[in-house]
């Protein structure tokens, strides 16, 4: 049984109040709030185990290296992945990304292609153009439907052989779009290519299986699935990371060094170079175990249940538009109504205590396609429910009648 309350306990800045209110936050794209479980885990880790990774031989330093490395066995287990040394922790997934582009970006050559999708992150958007800038690769951009949902035949007819990498989220940020890149990966491969998919907003949300899904690199970040910020994750396939160059170079990522010539470690330590942050892998490690006891399952159930019902209430709302309405997406409803400037629907809407995103959400591509300069965004999390839901449609009327 899926206990809201019991969840609802687990997150006390849910009992906050603003400008007399009680919280109703709606802004987990951004990031999510942290259960109790993860914020005691930092806490514990600085006050019992804090000392420095992989180099010391005293009892704490172990210790620490043990929740460092049996994180990353947790993280291994999470995503459904082979072996701990495809696990590369980054600061997110912004540093994931960037790290492919710059390490895996050295393998590639003048006109070799990088497909990315419209409605891609800057985070996927940027380090490609700066590849670009450096290379002289080109970018080709998959289009989408006005309903947000990627064209697949549009994809099909990119490819040449040229193409090398297919970039893509697995649901949008903005559309909350679930994108299929199971046959996205599969496309790439008949051409040869390859597939990462940026997984952000697809990790708190469902459950996820790399090997299932037959991508070559997933990344994603600590905050959003309930952990600290400063943390997360790429995931790459064995044999290519092996290939890659590192993507930093210092501490920690070295086997020896002479002023002639340096050897580096092996996976995954060549692309962990400096001290990492233990303390955060470790409370990501908590926050995903904290989303596992309760299921992944039930999780992506409940806001299934949840999304749909923010649809149906707020699409009854007079002039409201809604902004992505594909039949899979999950999480995510961006609006506008009327003409009512975004920033100002957000700003009235937290003087009901109501936190949403407004602007372009680091998507100005997609802002463009939609013909907008910005969205309001309600993002869901495990902890939302429909009275949440019913109080932000409401919020909504009320600033709607101000105007």
């Amino acid at each position: 049984m899926y206990d809201i309350d019991k969840i609802r306990h687990d997150f006390p800045i849910l009992d906050t109040e603003v400008y007399g209110h009680k919280l109703v936050y709606l802004d987990n794209a951004a990031t999510t709030q942290k259960p109790r479980c993860v914020v005691d885990a930092i806490e514990q880790e600085y006050f019992t185990s804090n000392a420095n990774v992989h180099r010391g031989v005293h009892y704490l330093s172990e210790k620490a290296t043990d929740l460092l490395e049996n994180a990353r066995d947790t993280v291994r287990r999470f995503i459904g992945a082979a072996k701990t040394s495809e696990i590369i922790f980054t600061r997110g997934t912004t540093e994931s990304i960037n790290l492919v582009a710059s390490s895996y970006g050295q393998l590639l050559k003048e006109g070799d292609e990088i497909l990315v999708s419209e409605m891609e992150h800057h985070s996927d958007i940027v380090p490609w153009q700066l590849l670009r800038d450096r290379c002289g690769i080109v970018i080709k951009v998959i289009p989408i439907t006005d309903e947000g949902e990627l064209r697949l035949d549009a994809l099909e007819r990119l490819f040449t052989p040229r193409t090398r990498l297919v970039c893509v989220t697995q649901v949008s940020n903005v559309l909350g779009t679930i994108n299929p890149v199971k046959e996205i990966a599969a496309m790439a491969h008949a051409h040869g290519a390859l597939c990462l998919v940026d997984g952000a907003q697809s990790v708190p949300h469902m459950p996820v299986n790399v090997k299932e899904l037959g991508c070559d690199f997933f990344a994603f970040s600590g905050h959003k699935v309930y952990g600290p910020t400063g943390i997360g994750v790429l995931w790459g396939r064995e044999d290519l990371l092996d290939r890659m160059p590192p993507y930093q170079a210092g501490g920690e990522m070295i086997a020896s060094v002479t002023f002639d010539k340096t050897t580096f470690e092996e996976l995954p330590f060549k692309f962990e170079a400096g001290t990492p942050n233990y303390i955060g892998s470790h409370a990501l490690a908590v926050a995903l175990d904290y989303v596992s006891h309760i299921g992944m399952d039930a999780v992506q159930s409940y806001e299934a249940d949840l999304t749909r019902y923010a649809m149906e209430t707020l699409g009854a709302i007079d002039g409201i538009r809604i902004f992505g309405t594909a039949p899979h997406k999950d999480a995510v409803v961006s609006f506008l109504v009327a003409n009512i400037h975004h920033l100002d629907m957000g700003t009235l809407l937290d003087r009901l205590g109501i936190a949403v995103r407004t602007g372009h959400h680091c998507a100005q591509p997609l802002m463009e396609r939609l013909g907008v300069e910005g969205t309001v965004r309600a993002s869901l999390a495990l902890y939302n429910t429909r009275a949440e839901i019913d109080a932000l449609a409401q919020g909504i009327d009320r600033v709607r009648q101000m105007f």
